[in-house]
C-alpha cells in the first residue's frame, strides 16, 4: 500500500505531516488558500501561499486518484478478473496515468473487432500464430470459418474465408498489444523523449493565415517546446490554418509500409518474443505489431501527450500572468 495522502504531501512540500494535517482540515471547513496563508500561519506553521496552493490542487488530484482507484478494483473484482499481482500493482500506482493504464484491458467498452473475433472462436488462431510463428497462416486460418450467428450481444458476421480469420486474429492480438501497461509506458517514454510537434500551413491558407507565418513549416522537440510556442500552435490549428501533428524523430518522411520497423514497433515486438526468423507467420506477426503501432499505441499516445502538452502550456501561460499580476 501507498503511505496515506497526508504523508505523500508532506514529503512532496518538505513539510511537516502535522502542517499538511492541519491545512487539509481548513480547507476541508471552506477555508481559501489566501486566508489560510494570512490569518491560520499559526495552525499551518507558517505554510506559504505557494506551498498551500501545490498542498490543495495535490490534495484534489489525490484525492480522486484514490476513488478511481477504489472504482477500478471494484470493478475488475466484480469481472472475476482481480489477480494478487494485478491487485498489487493497482494498489501501488502513484498516478492517474499509471492507474488507468493498468485498467484498460478489463475496462468496459463497446463492442470491439476484437470482441467479436474472440465470438467467433477466433482466440486460439491468434494464440497458435503468435506461440509458433512456423505454422502456416493460411492453412491454420482455413481450419476456423464459420457461418454467421446472432450472440447476446448483437449479430456475428462468422468467419468467411481464411482472410477473414487472418484479420479477427490480428484485431485480437492488436488489442492485447496495445493495452498491455508496461509496454504502454514504455512507448509513452520514448515518445516523450523522442516525439517531435510538426505544423504545416493548411493548404490555400498562407494569406489568412499570416499571423501563423512562424508556424507554416515548424518542427520542435515535444520535450523542449515552450508554452507560447505550444499554445499558438494549438490555436492555429483550432482556428483552421495549421496541421500540426506529432512524430517520432526518426521519420522526418512517412515512412512506408514495408520499412524495418521503428523504435516502437521494435519495442512492441520485443515485448511479445516476435522477430524475423523466415517462418511462415513471421511477416503476418510483423504486420501486426505496424498496425498495432499506427492505428492503435500511436493514435493512443498522440492524443495524451498533445492533450497534456495543451494543460501543461495553460497552466505555465497562467502561473506567468499570476506573477505579472503580483509584480
Amino acid at each position: 500500500m501507498l503511505p496515506p495522502i497526508e504523508q505523500r504531501l508532506a514529503l512532496e512540500l518538505a513539510a511537516k505531516p502535522i502542517q499538511v494535517a492541519a491545512a487539509i482540515a481548513l480547507l476541508d471547513e471552506g477555508a481559501t488558500v489566501p486566508f489560510i496563508a494570512r490569518y491560520r500561519k499559526e495552525a499551518t506553521g507558517g505554510l506559504d501561499d505557494i506551498q498551500l496552493r501545490l498542498l490543495e490542487e495535490r490534495l484534489r488530484y489525490l484525492r480522486e486518484l484514490e476513488d478511481r482507484r477504489t472504482a477500478i478494483v471494484a470493478s475488475i473484482t466484480e469481472q472475476g478478473k482481480m489477480t494478487d499481482e494485478l491487485l498489487d500493482a493497482v494498489m501501488h500506482a502513484e498516478d492517474k496515468t499509471r492507474l488507468e493504464d493498468l485498467y484498460l484491458p478489463y475496462k468496459p467498452k463497446r463492442r470491439t473487432k476484437a470482441q467479436i473475433a474472440i465470438e467467433a472462436g477466433l482466440a486460439p488462431l491468434a494464440e497458435s500464430l503468435l506461440a509458433d510463428p512456423s505454422t502456416n497462416p493460411d492453412e491454420e486460418a482455413a481450419k476456423y470459418l464459420r457461418e454467421a450467428f446472432e450472440t447476446a450481444d448483437g449479430k456475428n458476421p462468422g468467419v468467411a474465408d481464411a482472410k477473414a480469420a487472418l484479420d479477427g486474429a490480428r484485431q485480437i492480438l492488436m488489442e492485447r498489444f496495445s493495452e498491455d501497461a508496461t509496454l504502454l509506458q514504455s512507448l509513452r517514454e520514448y515518445v516523450q523523449d523522442h516525439g517531435v510537434v510538426e505544423s504545416k500551413v493548411v493548404e490555400g491558407k498562407q494569406e489568412e493565415g499570416e499571423k501563423f507565418a512562424d508556424y507554416f513549416d515548424y518542427s520542435e522537440p515535444l520535450s523542449a517546446i515552450p508554452s507560447h510556442r505550444a499554445l499558438a500552435l494549438m490555436r492555429g490549428r483550432r482556428e483552421g490554418m495549421l496541421d500540426v501533428i506529432l512524430r517520432l524523430d526518426t521519420e522526418e518522411e512517412k515512412p512506408k509500409w514495408d520499412a524495418p520497423h521503428n523504435p516502437c514497433e521494435s519495442r512492441i515486438a520485443a515485448r511479445f518474443g516476435i522477430k524475423h526468423a523466415n517462418r511462415p507467420a513471421d511477416k503476418w506477426l510483423a504486420d501486426t505489431v505496424r498496425w498495432t503501432w499506427r492505428v492503435k499505441s500511436f493514435m493512443h499516445l498522440e492524443t495524451e501527450l498533445m492533450g497534456a502538452l495543451r494543460e501543461k502550456s495553460e497552466l505555465e501561460a497562467i502561473n506567468v500572468f499570476a506573477t505579472n499580476l503580483k509584480a
